[in-house]
């Protein structure tokens, strides 16, 4: 399964997508969204990321990993990122965007999508909770009424919960669990109590910083989950 996503991807990455820009949105004090036009030809997995790079400027790494937070229902693609004080070169360019100025796209990819309805835990750190976005909007697009299921661990240790209003609604209409957190010992403790409920059939989605999701990967392993119950979405450039 590894190797045909991975054919997947490589063939996928040579489909390349010229997106117009529509506007940014403040998300919280240093998060935003970014917001395309959706192109009528174009499909994507909830969960999945696209490579995305600025046409009007020419920058040093120009092509960067984004999580396309919206879902495959919504007709725009928003990508939503934390830009500092001292941002990147390339959050500097994402940041000038004017409307009808264009980024080109390539993919989509990634197999960071729900396959079932195990009992599954979203694990999401910080700005990881974009690909749960898209995941949780699809569904609810999708007619499903009972994802009680899905229990969804959003920990923030600024406690800004990014679309934290939104997601409350869908878990409201669709019976899925959201526990917010700011304490990675508290989010230890609800992997814990998840695994220990669903130690054979339990899935396990992390999305956030790097270090953030290789940890909770490693305390899943000392846990005792298998290594394909596990599913991981790793952002780069974040602490």
């Amino acid at each position: 399964m590894e190797e045909l996503s991975f054919f997947k991807d490589m063939f996928a990455i040579f489909n390349k997508k010229e997106l117009v820009f529509l506007e940014s949105l403040q998300e919280d004090r240093q998060v935003y969204s970014f917001l395309f036009e959706k192109p009528k030809d174009l499909t994507w997995n909830a969960g999945q990321y696209g490579l995305f790079t600025p046409n009007h400027k020419k920058i040093k790494n120009g092509t960067k990993p984004f999580s396309i937070a919206s879902a495959p229902s919504e007709n725009v693609i928003r990508l939503t990122t934390r830009v500092g004080e001292n941002p990147s070169e390339f959050k500097t360019a994402m940041s000038e965007l004017k409307k009808g100025m264009t980024v080109k796209m390539s993919g989509p990819v990634g197999a960071f999508t729900l396959t079932d309805n195990n009992p599954s835990l979203l694990i999401a750190g910080g700005i990881g909770i974009t690909p749960f976005r898209s995941i949780l909007k699809q569904l609810d697009a999708e007619g499903n009424k009972d994802a009680s299921h899905i229990h969804l661990v959003y920990t923030d240790t600024n406690k800004s919960y990014i679309f934290k209003d939104e997601l409350d609604d869908l878990a409201n209409k669709m019976s899925f669990r959201i526990t917010y957190l700011d304490s990675r010992d508290d989010l230890q403790q609800e992997i814990g109590r998840f695994a220990a409920s669903h130690k054979v059939n339990g899935r396990y989605y992390i999305a956030g910083p790097k270090s953030f999701v290789d940890l909770h990967t490693e305390k899943l392993k000392q846990l005792d989950v298998a290594k394909g119950n596990i599913k991981k979405d790793a952002f780069w450039g974040y602490s």
